[in-house]
């Protein structure tokens, strides 16, 4: 009897450090990171990036195992909750249900706020990014902001043409899970849909549950979304940009060196995701021009027309003097 319960002893030390990631044995601490997109597009390879200058840090002490696809959380709310729970390490999510535990990351994201991809990165890179990366460990959320990564403008596509607000009267178009993303498509004239995973768009638009969607040329092509709703409107409403969350649960469990090395690490990635995302961008483009896409790129004029409806939007998610102040901040950017 005392040799089994020795054996089971040793079955549940064991199980218990698998699920913790680490290895009695080896000295070495596994952590798992959820990424939504599939293998090879520009954030998943900003997260391998991330992984492999971790365990070359930490000799190998450190090592992230990347899952790719949404093979754990098809929704990136999903990864956050899990990131909260202490069930993952790390998790690349869009910005936008960040900002449910910061306000101000609604504010870098309004409608029409950058001039340029440049002149985001410029601001992202400055203090007001890392303000924004403090903020979020600092909310309360138990989540830890690493980096920026890339994810281009975001723009509609749909089953029928846009080339105007107008043109988006009624339609059904899918959202993150983010209000103000909500309202900028209901000033606009659409019905806003939340609730629909990045990789169920297709089936969606494909079953008539929705009329489209809005993203960038990589996550349009990659997903295949090209193929059901070829109308591509180049109105680049928003840059949103990604982010690198830890677990504030599975980084307390490590040392203040390592946490360091950690935080290091994902700043060095930026750099390499940004380029990887250039270079795809104009692939992913020639990709869906090729299957049939017509995208629309609208005339000054017409983009006003699209800029005139936020005033509402900025009036209710920008109106206080701090968002005033930090819009101030980042139109005054030099990039």
């Amino acid at each position: 009897m005392k040799k089994v319960l020795v054996t089971l002893l040793a079955l549940l030390v064991s199980v218990a450090l698998f699920a913790q990631g680490g290895s009695e044995s080896t000295g070495t601490t596994v952590l798992r990171m959820s990424e939504v997109h599939a293998e090879g597009y520009p954030t998943t390879l900003g997260d391998y990036e991330f992984a492999r200058l971790v365990e070359e840090a930490t000799n190998g002490r450190i090592k992230i195992e990347v899952y790719s696809g949404g093979t754990l959380y098809d929704q990136e709310t999903g990864a956050i909750e899990a990131l909260q729970a202490g069930e993952i390490a790390f998790a690349r999510v869009s910005a936008s249900p960040v900002a449910s535990y910061v306000s101000a990351l609604n504010t870098i994201q309004l409608p029409f706020l950058y001039d340029s991809g440049d002149h985001m990165w410029a601001v992202l890179k400055g203090s007001v990014g890392q303000e924004m990366l403090d903020a979020v460990q600092a909310s309360g959320s138990g989540l830890v902001g690493l980096c920026w990564y890339d994810s281009g403008s975001r723009n509609f596509y749909t089953k029928t043409p846009v080339h105007t607000p107008d043109d988006l009267k009624g339609l059904k178009i899918r959202l993150q899970n983010n209000q103000m993303m909500c309202d900028m498509a209901a000033a606009l004239g659409a019905n806003p849909v939340t609730g629909i995973g990045p990789n169920d768009i297709y089936s969606a638009i494909q079953q008539g549950t929705i009329d489209g969607a809005e993203n960038n040329w990589a996550t349009y092509s990659s997903k295949g979304d090209y193929q059901v709703a070829p109308y591509f409107c180049l109105n680049g409403h928003t840059r949103v940009p990604e982010i690198v969350l830890a677990s504030e649960v599975a980084l307390s469990k490590l040392s203040a060196e390592d946490v360091a090395i950690i935080k290091d690490c994902a700043k060095k990635t930026m750099d390499y995701q940004i380029a990887e995302w250039a270079k795809q961008e104009e692939e992913h483009k020639a990709n869906v021009l090729a299957g049939g896409t017509i995208a629309y790129y609208p005339t000054p004029a017409e983009i006003k027309l699209f800029q005139d409806k936020m005033d509402g939007v900025y009036a209710k998610w920008a109106g206080d003097a701090e968002s005033q102040a930090l819009i101030q901040r980042i139109k005054s950017t030099k990039y």
